[in-house]
């Protein structure tokens, strides 16, 4: 049976721009995002939260996205943002279990899913990362690692409103991306996990992307890899050429 997953291509800006970052990126990403969304590839970009207003009103064919939410509605959390505010906003996505929040805040895979129950209780769409350190590669357990990692940070999860991320942690920000071979290993392995965890047709329909030093150069390669439904972006989505050609790399794939 073939796949029927939509394409995302995501930007995660991390804890990088400005506000006259947004003037300059969101317009130049605008025409290619229009094109895609007519081959059925939707375009998100997750600014930090401050700037999420801005990109809102920059852009009719970019959707806009969220870096993190928390579990709860409401509460004493300082510094926390809830789902509900980002869906209030205008928000249609949001990232979790992003791998440097698991490691920088010590996030586990139930937290991330009651983050992403959060998300999908408020409307909106998490974008749920899961990916191994170099040592679980090595030790040739990568394949298992994820698929648990994936079962147990979807627990209690609708699946038909649902982006998955594939991002080895050894891969994020350092230049090395995984090779095609690698990542079709990884994402076709997701895919049964998907199914067995969420039907034939809903786990067939569930968006898969990559993510990992994902760049204009090999974008083509990476998302022409069967499974590979999008991208997750970090460091190339601050630069207008690239994450243009990356756009264009999906609409072509």
């Amino acid at each position: 049976m073939t796949n029927s997953a939509p394409k995302v291509i995501a930007a995660n800006w991390k804890m990088n721009g400005e506000l006259d970052t947004v003037a300059q990126l969101l317009p130049a990403f605008e025409a290619e995002a229009a094109k895609a969304q007519t081959s059925g590839t939707q375009v998100v970009v997750c600014p930090p939260a401050p700037l999420i207003p801005a990109a809102l009103n920059a852009s009719t064919a970019v959707a806009v996205g969220g870096q993190d939410c928390h579990a709860q509605q409401s509460g004493a959390h300082t510094g926390d943002l809830s789902a509900k505010l980002l869906a209030q906003l205008g928000c249609r996505y949001v990232i979790a279990g992003h791998s440097e929040r698991r490691a920088d805040h010590g996030e586990d895979d139930a937290q991330v899913a009651a983050k992403a129950l959060a998300a999908q209780n408020a409307g909106l769409i998490p974008i749920i990362c899961v990916g191994e350190s170099d040592a679980v590669r090595n030790r040739g357990e990568h394949l298992g690692f994820v698929a648990d990692s994936l079962v147990a940070s979807t627990q209690g999860l609708d699946g038909k409103r649902l982006v998955i991320a594939y991002e080895p942690i050894w891969a994020i920000g350092t230049g090395n991306t995984a090779t095609p071979e690698m990542i079709g290993e990884m994402h076709s392995h997701l895919r049964q996990v998907l199914v067995q965890r969420f039907g034939e047709e809903t786990g067939r329909a569930i968006t898969i992307q990559y993510g990992g030093s994902v760049k204009a150069s090999n974008a083509a390669e990476i998302l022409s890899t069967p499974n590979v439904d999008g991208a997750l972006v970090g460091g190339a989505s601050l630069k207008a050429d690239e994450f243009t050609a990356i756009i264009a790399a999906s609409a072509d794939a």
